[in-house]
């Protein structure tokens, strides 16, 4: 049996395993949690791209982040309902 283990990978390399899927362009909080409400006095990053590999015990699922700054999270802000 393969396992799927799934990790978020910060701007900085520092890697985190988390226990849900993502997907590409979502925002998510310092934790891998996805943000409904984005607001500017929080810490957003943007799931910039997915890559998976192969190892030994099954599968990793890498979802790499970026940092979204302020001006875009203003920008998420406006556009929200």
């Amino acid at each position: 049996m393969r396992l799927t283990t799934r990790e978020i990978v910060f701007p900085e390399g520092d890697r985190q395993e988390i226990e849900h899927a993502l997907s590409v362009n979502q925002l998510v909080d310092l934790n891998g949690y996805p943000l409904e409400l984005a607001t500017t006095r929080q810490i957003a990053y943007r799931v910039q791209r997915m890559s998976t590999s192969c190892e030994r015990n099954g599968d990793v699922v890498s979802y790499h982040l970026e940092l979204v700054g302020r001006p875009e999270l203003e920008e998420e802000q406006a556009w929200s309902p």
